[in-house]
């Protein structure tokens, strides 16, 4: 991954600065025909000649390319020999847990040009992030990396750079990059086949994600015990056409767990589904002890309870590690353009160059290969619903 290396002019957020002084005040009033008192002026106005130069500082670092996957653009330049390399285990506010490579959890607060540099993301540090900090140093004894995230804390330290990401699940959260988890190498979707009902539209959402970052996807239907198997027969026949793997699974009685437990092993693995649809409790199967929180399913709604409230990397006792994360209802996608949709689903993907206008859509244009294909079956028509209402709800212009 090539960088630009040396110092650069690295942009930051706009803090502390009024508006730049508006010309002919006097003018503007007059012309109001008494609509607003001499109260509703602008008492004070700063003078700045830079406007939005201040925003913009000299730091020493690197600049990433932009196909990097949901950093920083900045890598700043620190001392590595004086610090202490680890992952983030959870956020909570500006505070972060941090596992460091010798197994001590330490409590860290972020350095202040890392969460003043301009970006598109919610929050700077989250969940999986591979760190640099400095340790300051408190009575406490180390524990070991295969015991719960939430143990005692051995010292406080300051997150000093973050490293480069790789495989993030990410949504839009008003009109930013919500990162819910960063470093993953695969990723389950937990949908349940009872309390509540499974939402294939939310899977379709997030295996476009997975997708994009190059994520294994896993799609797991939990509480399997509470319906007949045949009647989702159907459904997941036409994910395992497609190429992904489809594991029918129950915490409460334990069907496939072994397979999903080995899985686990060696990877960094994220749970992601609608709350209710039993993400903690499969994890509190997989490894006894974890004793994640857990809530019933309303019964007048259907709805669950957000029992996990910030995303958590918990390691496992038996190698790899998996991020617990709040409960999703909705998974508006992050930087994908409705031209990509497509070219992200393995089963429409085939015929998006056969369509005979490059930049097809696949809604209304004539000779489209992708229609003609649902037409003969070749697509299940559902998929091609799910992509239809995908575009024209969030994608495309109103």
């Amino acid at each position: 991954m090539a960088k630009k290396k040396g110092k650069m002019r690295a942009e930051f957020r706009k803090k502390h600065q009024g508006r730049v002084r508006d010309a002919d005040l006097t003018r503007q009033f007059r012309q109001r025909d008494h609509e607003h008192t001499i109260e509703d002026v602008v008492q004070a106005e700063r003078l700045s000649g830079k406007g939005d130069l201040t925003r913009k500082r000299t730091v020493a670092g690197s600049q990433r390319d932009e196909e990097d996957d949901g950093g920083l653009q900045v890598d700043l330049k620190v001392d590595q020999t004086s610090l202490i390399h680890g992952r983030v285990l959870s956020v909570h506010g500006w505070q972060s847990k941090v596992l460091s490579d010798d197994g001590r959890l330490y409590a860290c607060a972020t350095r202040q040009v890392l969460k003043s540099l301009a970006t598109d993301q919610r929050g700077v540090v989250v969940a999986g992030d591979r760190v640099w900090f400095r340790s300051q140093s408190r009575e406490g004894a180390s524990i070991r990396a295969a015991e719960r995230a939430d143990e005692t804390v051995v010292a406080d330290g300051m997150i000093e750079r973050i490293e480069p990401r790789h495989g993030i699940i990410c949504r839009t959260s008003r009109g930013k990059q919500h990162v819910i988890a960063a470093n993953v190498d695969a990723m389950l979707i937990i949908a349940s086949a009872a309390e509540p009902g499974i939402k294939p539209a939310l899977i379709d959402r997030m295996l476009l994600t997975a997708e994009q970052y190059r994520i294994e996807p896993v799609v797991v239907i939990n509480k399997i015990d509470l319906v007949d198997a045949l009647s989702l027969q159907a459904m997941i026949g036409v994910y395992a056409s497609i190429g992904y793997r489809v594991l029918p699974t129950s915490a409460s009685s334990g069907q496939n767990l072994s397979y999903l437990r080995a899985f686990l092993q060696d990877r960094q693995t994220a749970l992601a589904g609608q709350s209710g649809v039993g993400k903690s409790s499969l994890l509190n199967a997989i490894q006894p002890g974890l004793g994640l929180a857990v809530s019933h399913v309303s019964s007048e709604n259907q709805k669950g309870r957000h029992t996990t409230t910030a995303s958590k990397l918990i390691p496992l006792a038996g190698g790899g590690a998996v991020f617990d994360t709040p409960g999703i209802r909705q998974f508006q996608l992050w930087d994908i353009e409705a031209t990509e949709v497509a070219g992200l689903m393995p089963d429409l993907r085939p015929y998006v160059s056969l369509c005979r206008y490059p930049d097809c859509l696949h809604l209304h244009e004539d000779d489209c290969a992708v229609k003609n294909a649902v037409a003969d079956g070749r697509i299940d028509a559902r998929r091609y619903d799910s992509y239809c209402h995908l575009l024209e709800d969030d994608l495309l212009p109103q």
